[in-house]
C-alpha cells in the first residue's frame, strides 16, 4: 500500500509519459487527479473591472502622449523653418552686401517653398488669436505644411548686431483654435544682420528693426516650443 501512495503521489506531481505507461501496465489506471489540470480563468466580473481600470488609464495618460507627440512634430517644423531661413540670409549675405534696406522678400529667393498665399488666415503668435496673410503681410507655405508669414515693408534698419528682420511661422498652416494660447500658436523668428537666429522669447538686449525697438517677451514664445 505504501509503495502504491508513492507511487500515485510520484505520478500525480510528476506525471511524465514513462511513469503513467507503469502505472497503466502495473495498476490498469491513473489516478483521476493525475490526467486532469485544473484551469484557471478570469471572471466576468474581474474582466469587466480590469477593463475600467484601464480605461481610466487611458483616460489620464492618452491625451498627455497626444500632445507630446503635436508638441515634438511642431518643434521639429518650427526649427526646420528657423534653418531655411538662417541658410537663405547666409546665400544672401555671400553674394550681396547686407545693408540697413534688406527686407526679409529679398530671402525668398532662396527659399524653399510650395507656393506663396494672399488669403489664409493662421494661428498668431502666442497672446494673439489669429492672423492673415492679406496685405501687406505675405506668406509662403512650406512642404512640411507650415506657413511663413512676413512683412515686406520691414527693414533691419542698421547694420548692427541687433538690428533684425521677422518672420511667423505657424507649425500647422491653419487656424487651430482661435484662441490667445491654443497648441498651434505660431513662432516668430528673428533674423539679426550678423546671422544670428532668435525667438521673441531670445532677443538680444536692444533689438531692433525698421520698425522701431523690439522688446524680448518670453511669453510670445508657446509653452510647447523649445529653441
Amino acid at each position: 500500500m505504501t509503495l502504491w501512495l508513492a507511487c500515485c503521489s510520484s505520478l500525480c506531481l510528476k506525471p511524465s509519459p514513462c511513469l503513467q505507461a507503469k502505472a497503466r501496465r502495473y495498476l490498469g489506471w491513473l489516478p483521476s487527479a493525475c490526467h486532469q489540470r485544473a484551469i484557471g480563468g478570469f471572471t466576468l466580473a474581474e474582466l469587466l473591472i480590469s477593463l475600467a481600470i484601464l480605461g481610466v488609464i487611458a483616460t489620464f495618460t492618452l491625451p498627455k502622449i497626444i500632445y507630446s507627440s503635436q508638441s515634438q512634430r511642431n518643434i521639429a517644423i518650427e526649427k526646420e523653418a528657423a534653418s531655411m531661413v538662417v541658410a537663405a540670409f547666409q546665400q544672401y549675405a555671400n553674394q550681396n552686401t547686407v545693408s540697413s534696406s534688406l527686407t526679409f522678400s529679398s530671402l525668398t529667393p532662396y527659399m524653399n517653398y510650395v507656393a506663396t498665399d494672399t488669403a489664409s488666415a493662421i494661428d498668431g503668435q502666442q497672446t494673439v488669436s489669429t492672423v492673415n496673410c492679406a496685405t501687406p503681410f505675405r506668406c509662403l507655405k512650406l512642404h512640411n505644411g507650415a506657413i511663413l508669414r512676413y512683412n515686406p515693408a520691414d527693414t533691419f534698419g542698421g547694420t548692427a548686431t541687433t538690428n533684425a528682420i521677422w518672420c511667423l511661422v505657424d507649425p500647422d498652416g491653419v487656424v487651430t483654435d482661435g484662441t490667445t494660447n491654443g497648441p498651434g500658436h505660431a513662432v516668430v523668428f528673428w533674423i539679426y544682420a550678423n546671422g544670428r537666429m532668435a525667438t521673441m522669447g531670445t532677443l538680444a538686449a536692444g533689438t531692433t528693426y525698421g520698425g522701431g525697438a523690439v522688446p524680448a517677451t518670453p511669453a510670445y514664445d508657446p509653452p510647447w516650443f523649445i529653441w
